[in-house]
């Protein structure tokens, strides 16, 4: 089912108890007896139900004349090639019957045919209730004709006015829900504006998705897994299905929608998203994942709220971007939370400018308790992180902030078991939190596997870890991997890679193209030096090209000097003018 981000309008669906042999009886006591109501009243659970349709058999009297209206029309059976044939025109006699109820309520001729078409199970309800009446006293069906207005007449009286078929045909909901839901809408909905009403929901929400269902249910699984609430079980991935589903889950969930009017209440709500900034194409994103924003009213319950946020950022088009990542922000308790998170903050001494940044970057943020992210402060401190790193952390990376305790202690253990010292762990907290974010198993040990396979030893590997913690949110088969390939290409042997990155952690870290490469090929065409220099001295990667090596390259060549690597390019500027440019180059000869 929905996410129920709200109150459902109504009772579950499984409250509703449908027989269909014994619908038309049930129907009729409630119709002379529960009218006034809107919701479909289930048998008394006290006694069985055999009991209770014998029960309501006691009425048989008052209902005699209209049973023998919908079978006084019936005389010798139809003869038939085959029993299929037979069924298939009665099929088709109560297609043609429930069209003409549609028509009757306003339809179109071809709407109301295709409607009937695409309502399979309703259509099978009528059938087996005339069957039914048709046994009870004992008759026949003479001719398709006196079939239909059996049907006719049996989906008058269920008083449904064809909104049962459209919403089966149109929403896809089953049999129990669309008449669950019919008797809530029958009263306020004739079935032309129900009809305009769901074709828009669906043009607005599913239309031209291009595969793009999955990624709201990512999107609401994020805003979801550090909140106290839950989707119902299946809830994200029946979001993110492309057969028509979620349009049924969403109206089983919030049925109120399909009263609200669509040239009054709707189509403004959609042109003041897309004024408040959020892309057209992605306004169903919004509508997905917080459905009660429909029922909002823009000037009593949207504005207001667009005024607290943008008292922060200074800009609509802010509000409209923090709207399409989380939603949420429009609930008063997520409003209240917000208060409270900015007092926390302040009470920390975050500048509002971090606070700022993290908002923007993870709204999501919004829906954390305060008790939850003052606990993570407090073992983010007990690590050694100091005032500006935690600063840092919130402006940054924000969602650490999230993380279970659990998951958080799991995997500074880990770095831990791995001979990484608790200082360097809180610094690397401040230096790359997203480690502290990732799946031991998934992430971590891949990163720790690779290195072992290079030949990095376990005695050296804290150091790596500490120089360029970075490396284990590099992914191994399109980072590591083929950057570890490319070194063996240009003639490095494994055992040499794994020495110059035991002496220069941040080696696998150079993408090929933009680093590795050039510097490359500037060493071996243009400075002519051998590879093993290098080796030697890794860090000639980390150097810029073009403000470092080149300038300092060419300094030395015109002075026909020769050195190292990192006599070229360890000093720093003073060091190496006061070695190689004290004296004038030489005279050309």
């Amino acid at each position: 089912m929905w996410i129920p981000i709200a109150p459902a309008d109504m009772p579950p669906s499984s409250t509703l108890v449908v027989f269909h042999n014994n619908w038309f009886m049930v129907s009729h006591h409630h119709h002379h007896h529960h009218h006034h109501h809107h919701r479909l009243t289930s048998p008394s659970p006290s006694l069985p139900f055999h009991i209770q349709d014998n029960r309501l058999l006691l009425h048989h009297h008052s209902q005699r004349r209209l049973l023998m209206m919908i079978t006084s029309s019936s005389s010798t059976p139809i003869t038939s090639t085959s029993d299929e044939d037979e069924d298939e025109k009665h099929k088709q006699a109560a297609r043609e019957a429930v069209s003409e109820i549609l028509q009757e309520n306003g339809v179109s001729q071809e709407e109301s045919m295709d409607i009937a078409i695409k309502a399979p199970n309703y259509l099978e309800m009528l059938m087996d209730s005339v069957r039914d009446l048709d046994q009870l006293f004992q008759s026949t069906t003479s001719n398709s004709n006196s079939y239909k207005k059996k049907v006719f007449e049996m989906g008058k009286q269920k008083g449904d006015k064809g909104l049962v078929p459209l919403l089966e045909s149109m929403v896809g909901l089953p049999l129990p829900s669309a008449i669950h839901i019919a008797r809530y809408l029958s009263p306020h909905t004739p079935p032309p504006k129900l009809l305009q009403t769901v074709k828009y929901l669906r043009q607005i929400l599913f239309s031209d998705v291009d595969g793009r269902l999955p990624l709201i249910a990512r999107t609401a699984h994020r805003m979801m897994m550090h909140l106290s609430i839950q989707a119902r079980r299946g809830g994200l991935n029946l979001l993110g299905s492309g057969d028509g589903s979620s349009f049924r889950f969403l109206i089983e969930s919030f049925p109120r929608l399909l009263l609200l009017s669509v040239e009054s209440h709707m189509k403004p709500m959609v042109e003041f998203l897309g004024y408040a900034g959020v892309p057209k194409g992605c306004i169903r994103n919004i509508l997905l994942l917080y459905p009660p924003i429909l029922f909002y009213d823009i000037q009593k319950d949207i504005k207001p709220t667009r005024q607290v946020f943008t008292k922060v950022y200074g800009d609509d088009m802010e509000f409209g971007k923090l709207l399409l990542k989380y939603p949420w922000i429009l609930s008063t308790s997520i409003l209240k939370n917000y208060e409270e998170i900015l007092t926390f903050f302040y009470a920390e001494k975050v500048s509002v400018v971090s606070i700022r940044r993290a908002i923007k970057g993870v709204p999501v943020i919004l829906g954390c308790s305060v008790g939850k992210l003052k606990l993570m402060v407090q073992q983010l401190r007990e690590l050694g992180v100091t005032e500006k790193m935690l600063h840092q952390v919130i402006a940054t990376s924000p969602q650490l902030l999230m993380q279970k305790p659990r998951d958080f202690c799991q995997v500074v253990m880990y770095l831990k078991g791995l001979g990484v010292e608790d200082e360097s762990v809180g610094r690397m907290v401040g230096r790359c939190p997203e480690i502290f974010m990732t799946n031991i198993d998934k992430t971590l040990k891949k990163k720790v596997e690779f290195l072992f396979e290079l030949g990095v030893s376990r005695k050296h590997l804290p150091r790596v870890i500490r120089k360029y913690p970075e490396l284990f949110v590099c992914d191994v088969n399109n980072a590591l991997l083929p950057r570890m390939m490319y070194l063996l290409k240009i003639g490095l042997s494994k055992r040499e890679i794994a020495f110059m990155v035991g002496r220069f952690s941040p080696l696998l870290g150079y993408s090929i193209e933009e680093v590795l490469r050039p510097k490359y090929e500037f060493l071996v065409k243009t400075m002519q030096k051998p590879l093993e220099e290098v080796v030697e001295y890794p860090r000639y990667f980390s150097y810029s090209l073009e403000k470092k090596i080149k300038p300092r390259f060419w300094a030395i060549k015109s002075r026909n000097c020769e050195c190292s690597l990192k006599d070229m390019l360890g000093k720093n500027d003073e060091e190496f003018a006061a070695d190689y440019m004290s004296e004038p180059p030489p005279s050309p000869p």
